[in-house]
């Protein structure tokens, strides 16, 4: 099997290069399968996936010519491209099986959401992930998990790490420790090894600049680990399944969801009830470096940990339970169901309560939980991987979101905020009122509009495009800010689009439409 994709070779201008060598060597050659993969263009030497419906059938038209009559017995989507969506280029997939242009097809590079879409618009056979030394975010995922479920191949790229990891990997001592037999094994074949004792439906791809390095990776094929190498590696590398827990010593327990779900008052009662706190807003550093804290932590006596970050990948859950499973605790799972724009209200109304008005888009961090930016909850959402119960905790418990009733010894003040585009004078009434507005070329018109009326005024100025503030509608920060200005206990919204009535639903508000 030899693994190609008409983008290998220079640039845009040398696509193919490497389907016309296979073509010229393999003619003849009846053994000889080819993958190769299309949806992938080279502007300027770099790469930049292109998932059009159009431009993977050309692709794969460009294949078969540079292949010049060898057959192509699976052909692969390159990568997903974020700006089609997916099931349009798992369309084009299915139409060159269903066109008799290629035997089999494939996606490379997805996770498991992905995946799972992906198989419901096409009749996959493969999945080639990177997999390996220094790659295990796809069996942290749970992607190889789900391939395997569904009877898919796995074709694991690079499983040596690359160039540099792979010379790193040849003076490894872990991995170079005395072992029986007159011919040793390499670290090299003990990572491919590793890799085919997955499953049998598992084929690594390691690249071979040499004859000796391809007949030493073919030699891996033959090795037999015993128990105690198996269980290091799994160590290691990681395992197919994740490690599960069940004694009743201790628990950690995971709050995850997105920013904004609430994690921190979950986390807090945990807390009061005696557990420890680990959480990246207090201590700083990656995910990754909290679940090496809760290892120490673990190590040193501790039994009941909470960690309340967002965790919204699979890959990023397994970490923690690995860690926990390897002291024999228990890990259960709190999952905040909270739709995104109550997440995108409790992030805006946590920055009014720490900085009193909405921050402009130079002051907004990733890093600081009361100055997220917009983009940060969006790119959540795109991440987004809900828990399923086979990722290894003792409990998953999903937790939706529930509005906290207005306490009653509360005042009630009502306001009512109205788009600049719905003001008429009989909707003024009474109580704090605001007029608000979208106005990137400035607030001339609003200023104009109101005159002499006895309202407060709110615009956002920021550009059309990706939102970089919380003001521009549909986003509800002006309308936060003013509530809480004046201390609002129900707020109607008058308007005349649905971005308006986006945003009375944002902040669970009454709606008007001005006609």
């Amino acid at each position: 099997m030899f693994d190609t994709a008409h983008a290998y070779g220079l640039d845009d201008a040398d696509r193919g290069h490497n389907e016309r060598l296979l073509g010229r060597v393999l003619r003849g050659q009846a053994r000889a399968r080819v993958v190769t993969k299309g949806g992938m263009t080279r502007p300027n030497g770099g790469w930049q996936a292109d998932g059009r419906m159009k431009s993977i059938l050309a692709d794969c038209e460009a294949s078969l010519r540079a292949l010049d009559g060898i057959a192509i017995d699976l052909y692969l989507l390159h990568a997903p491209d974020p700006r089609v969506p997916l099931t349009t280029s798992l369309r084009a997939l299915r139409q060159l099986v269903d066109e008799k242009l290629v035997r089999r097809v494939g996606v490379c590079n997805l996770n498991r959401r992905q995946l799972r879409e992906a198989l419901d618009e096409a009749p996959l056979s493969a999945v080639q992930v990177a997999l390996g030394n220094g790659s295990d975010e796809a069996l942290r995922g749970g992607v190889i998990s789900l391939a395997l479920e569904k009877g898919l191949w796995v074709m694991a790229h690079s499983p040596l790490g690359g160039v540099k990891r792979a010379a790193r990997l040849r003076k490894d001592k872990q991995l170079k420790r005395p072992h029986t037999g007159e011919h040793p094994p390499t670290p090299a074949q003990l990572v491919l090894a590793w890799l085919l004792s997955l499953s049998p439906r598992v084929i690594a791809i390691p690249g071979a600049r040499t004859p000796e390095t391809a007949r030493a990776a073919a030699q891996a094929a033959r090795l037999i680990l015993g128990p105690e190498l198996q269980a290091a590696l799994d160590e290691r590398f990681g395992s197919l399944h994740p490690p599960r827990a069940t004694g009743s010593d201790g628990e950690v327990v995971l709050v995850a969801g997105l920013s904004g779900a609430g994690k921190s008052t979950w986390a807090q009662q945990l807390v009061d009830a005696g557990y420890e706190r680990l959480n990246r807003d207090e201590r700083g550093g990656t995910l990754a470096s909290l679940a090496a804290a809760a290892d120490r932590k673990l190590a040193q006596g501790s039994r009941r940990l909470v960690l309340d970050n967002t965790y919204i990948t699979r890959a990023s859950r397994h970490d923690v339970v690995r860690v926990a499973a390897r002291h024999g605790v228990p890990v259960r799972c709190l999952w905040l169901d909270t739709p995104l724009e109550v997440a995108q209200r409790n992030v805006i109304e946590r920055m009014l309560a720490a900085h009193g008005r909405l921050l402009p888009p130079e002051a907004l961090t990733g890093s600081d939980p009361t100055r997220l930016p917009p983009r940060a909850l969006n790119n959540q959402m795109r991440q987004l991987e809900p828990p399923e119960d086979d990722e290894g905790f003792v409990k998953l418990e999903r937790v939706p979101f529930a509005l906290k009733p207005v306490p009653v010894e509360v005042k009630p003040v009502s306001g009512r905020a109205i788009a600049l585009e719905a003001l008429r004078p009989e909707l003024l009434g009474e109580g704090p009122l605001l007029v608000f507005a979208w106005l990137p070329e400035g607030d001339a018109r609003l200023v104009a509009a109101t005159r002499g009326l006895d309202v407060e005024l709110a615009s956002c100025s920021h550009p059309a495009g990706p939102p970089l503030c919380w003001c521009r509608p549909p986003l509800p920060g002006l309308l936060l800010e003013f509530a809480r200005r004046h201390r609002l206990t129900s707020l109607t919204v008058v308007g005349t689009s649905t971005t308006h009535r986006k945003m009375a639903v944002a902040i669970g508000s009454p709606f008007i439409e001005v006609t």
